[in-house]
């Protein structure tokens, strides 16, 4: 089995927010931080992960570092991974200074029966098992707070990461900010498994991005693998089909998933999407429009 990654940044970019040289280099620094993992035949689980972290430890993007302010001027953050090959599944709501959530998310599947912990049982939890915590000036970037004085409340993004490993094994993490403005408390669909987050190895893999509200009531990620499981579906035409769900509820967004032959899909239905990906047969594409 060839390995293959994809990887998103976030859909709802503006050509007005003129994206640039900055952005693809990170989703050139995460794409390579996932694939050398899967190159040494290591698992999706960690490349996903390995991709993700990238993502939140750069400011340019709304996760970990680069993370929305909610309506109170806080920071409140969710992720989500899945094992295809196991169906085990781990997650974080809410949590405000882990400083890479989506390894709180990995202790969570690893080191618990549950499979997600919010707010401060989730803050204790990460502490406990040496996860490492910021300050809330960590997490405070000047493009943020901006969004936040402007009032741009639809202001938002995410990043994740799919992968395929030389096993066969299916891997899906996703990990945001929220949106500018949201209320305290608001949990997105990027820690809901079957939402934002959905592997199965009898199917594929899926991370999506957009209006989080839309994702959970299509239940999106779950969605793409049904229709390939049980409706014989393409990766393709079903990733597609669940996105008209999305947009069917007047809502934009975008996922990128991969299926267990290795195929890619990356659609959205907003401006733009930041994505990238390394198909099996090597080949590299960073795009943003």
């Amino acid at each position: 089995m060839k390995p293959v990654i994809a990887i998103h940044g976030g859909a709802g970019v503006l050509r007005a927010d003129k994206p640039g040289a900055r952005h693809r280099a990170v989703l050139q620094q995460a794409l390579e931080a996932g694939f050398a993992i899967l190159k040494k035949d290591g698992s999706s689980l960690d490349a996903v992960a390995a991709s993700v972290m990238v993502l939140e430890d750069s400011p340019l993007f709304n996760a970990g570092r680069g993370s929305s302010f909610n309506a109170d001027g806080e920071i409140e953050m969710d992720a989500s991974i899945m094992d295809g090959a196991t169906l085990r599944a781990g997650a974080v709501a809410a949590v405000r200074r882990i400083r890479n959530p989506i390894l709180a998310a990995r202790a969570v599947m690893d080191a618990s029966r549950h499979v997600l912990l919010a707010g401060a049982g989730a803050e204790r939890f990460a502490r406990r098992h040496g996860l490492r915590v910021e300050s809330s000036a960590y997490f405070r970037t000047a493009k943020r707070l901006a969004a936040l004085r402007k009032n741009l409340k639809n202001y938002h993004g995410t990043v994740g990461a799919v992968a395929l490993d030389v096993s066969g094994n299916l891997a899906a993490a996703t990990s945001t900010g929220g949106y500018t403005g949201k209320l305290p408390g608001r949990v997105g669909d990027s820690p809901i498994i079957g939402a934002g987050t959905y592997a199965d190895n009898r199917a594929c893999a899926v991370s999506g991005t957009g209006l989080g509200e839309a994702f959970i009531r299509a239940a999106v990620g779950h969605d793409v693998c049904a229709r390939m499981r049980y409706g014989g579906a393409s990766l393709a035409a079903a990733a597609a089909a669940a996105l008209k769900n999305v947009a069917d509820l007047g809502a934009d967004g975008g996922l990128i998933a991969v299926d267990r032959r290795g195929n890619v899909a990356m659609p959205f239905n907003s401006q733009g999407m930041f994505r990238a990906c390394i198909d099996r047969r090597g080949r590299r594409t960073i795009a943003i429009f």
